[in-house]
């Protein structure tokens, strides 16, 4: 992986850019999608949309455009004035003649959304009302999709003879020369050296590397250059200065951000293992099923089994609103971005406004998008309290001891006591009184004297097979776990499948997420390859 080097910019959120009349940043778009799409969606369109045939006081939502205009009473918004927006007054429902939706004020994390959002410039890619079949949905051509160069069979192609050296400079060059342009001329070894060092481990050259570089390059250019390049690699600062790349991916950091901003005290584990697999020169393809599925991988050794578990943290890293009153919707929400960030990733592709909708450019259904899901459902990110509800992100033990029977008979008994908890907290719930009480009493001071028993070794942010198995998950129609369709089975996504593949084979007993990262590894899936050499390139 060492000469796979990763680069992408984060995708941190800045600060408003239409207010000025820029274009909108990738950040912004973000936003849109991830927080102010699913409100106008869910509490807007069934009144103000195209999809529904319906503009109430004359006002359509679906596209900027139609915002700015407005209906009856004037322009919806106006970008970057909070307070001269007529859809903040009517959201914050203080005027009695000016109350949306009807049927009951937003939560206040969603007008603080919407507040956000108009604060920015109203940052909004809905040029145009969504296209709409007599069926009411977006027809997506499946196997016109599959003829897309980015899903078709890698093919072999000779690089243009005696143009130059290297194959992929004479690529390039052929292509340069159709412009009539060549290539930069050779740097001198002085710029090498400091281009090359700056490059792959982030630091100046030193007085003498340089110095004993140049006298080296003397005698042997290419040989000093093979030296000067093999060194680099082999510093412990590549891992440093080209790991962070894969972390911004990964979005990583030491807190959830978002509501509480609560540390995550061993993330750091991640981001130790990310420089050491750049260090250690793992294949990219283990990188990846790693990070996917590292938890249910053989382990020869303790030691494999702390960095396998340890690599899952990938999953678990990501904005959580830890205070969502609904828990399901906290589930859903967590999925959706773990489905975005893989989607980003090994795809290249943004899947998470397939929660609510088919794609509006992509070839991606929104069955795919709760194929998927139904894969990270079955799989836990957050712990549970003492009490059964959920908490923080999940921790997984990762041992300190060589006897794994003594580690995973204490586990085993924590989880006994906990699910005879749990049964006597429902029975309790059916049949209330002192005996019931009395017993889930009991059963709690168990729980907490199991826990002071468990072996005392470190943990690492992960995430774990659930105890429930989701086969199949309903799609959520525009995205709300309170509104469900049809059923759509564990899978991927269609228009990355050849026509002539066979269905996905899932254990019944397991998340899938290990057949899902094999799969994004494998050569008969293209993609991952093409988007890894576009991040290098």
């Amino acid at each position: 992986m060492k000469h796979a080097v990763i680069g992408l910019c984060s995708l941190a959120f800045s600060a408003p850019s239409l207010v000025q009349g820029a274009a909108p940043t990738a950040a912004d778009l973000d936003f849109f999608e991830k927080e102010v799409r699913p409100i106008l969606i869910n509490r807007c369109y069934e009144c103000h949309s195209t999809e529904t045939g319906k503009s109430k006081g004359g006002l359509m939502m679906d596209t900027r455009a139609a915002l700015l205009t407005g209906g009856d009473t004037g322009p919806a918004l106006i970008a970057g004035q909070v307070e001269n927006s007529l859809i903040v007054h009517a959201v914050r429902y203080q005027k009695q003649d000016l109350q949306m939706p009807p049927k009951g004020a937003l939560p206040q994390k969603e007008v603080r959304v919407l507040e956000e959002w108009i604060r920015r410039g109203a940052p909004d890619p809905r040029t145009q009302a969504p296209a709409v079949a007599a069926s009411g949905a977006r027809k997506i051509d499946i196997e016109q999709g599959r003829q897309h160069w980015s899903f078709r069979p890698v093919q072999k192609v000779s690089p243009p003879v005696d143009v130059a050296p290297h194959p992929v400079d004479a690529f390039i060059l052929t292509a340069l020369r159709k412009k009539g342009l060549e290539l930069a001329p050779r740097a001198d070894p002085y710029t090498l050296i400091r281009r090359a060092t700056f490059d792959l481990t982030g630091l100046p050259p030193t007085p003498e590397e340089i110095s004993a570089y140049l006298a080296a390059h003397e005698r042997d250019p290419q040989a000093a250059f093979r030296a000067l390049v093999d060194r680099l690699l082999a510093s412990p600062h590549y891992g440093e200065k080209w790991g962070r790349h894969w972390l911004d991916i990964a979005r990583y950091a030491d807190s959830n951000g978002l509501d509480e901003n609560i540390a995550l005290g061993t993330a750091w584990r991640y981001r130790d293992y990310v420089v050491s697999a750049f260090n250690e020169d793992l294949p990219f393809d283990q990188f990846l099923i790693q990070q996917i599925a590292g938890d249910l991988l053989p382990a020869d050794s303790l030691s494999q089994r702390q960095r396998n578990a340890t690599a899952t943290g990938f999953l678990n890293l990501g904005a959580k609103v830890l205070a969502e009153p609904d828990k399901e919707k906290l589930l859903m929400d967590i999925i959706d971005e773990q489905i975005d960030t893989t989607g980003r990733a090994f795809m290249g592709m943004t899947l998470g406004c397939v929660r609510c909708h088919d794609h509006k450019f992509d070839p991606v259904l929104q069955s795919d998008y709760y194929a998927l899901a139904a894969i990270f459902k079955s799989t836990h990110a957050l712990s549970r309290d003492r009490l059964g509800a959920l908490s923080l992100a999940l921790e997984t033990p990762l041992g300190g001891l060589d006897d794994f029977a003594l580690v995973y008979s204490a586990e085993r008994a924590l989880a006994l006591a906990k699910k005879e908890l749990s049964a006597a907290q429902t029975a309790a719930k059916k049949t209330p009184g002192p005996e019931s009480q009395a017993r889930v009493d009991e059963l709690m001071t168990r729980v907490e004297e199991v826990e002071k028993t468990l072996p005392d070794y470190p943990t690492a942010l992960s995430v774990q097979d659930a105890s429930t198995i989701h086969a199949s998950l309903p799609i959520h129609i525009r995205g709300s776990h309170l509104t469900l369709g049809k059923a759509v089975a564990r899978g991927y996504p269609q228009v990355m499948q050849p026509v002539t593949a066979t269905a996905p084979q899932f254990p019944e007993k397991a998340s899938g997420r290990l057949e899902l990262a094999r799969w994004l590894a494998s050569p008969q899936h293209p993609l991952t390859s093409r988007v890894l050499v576009n991040r290098v390139w």
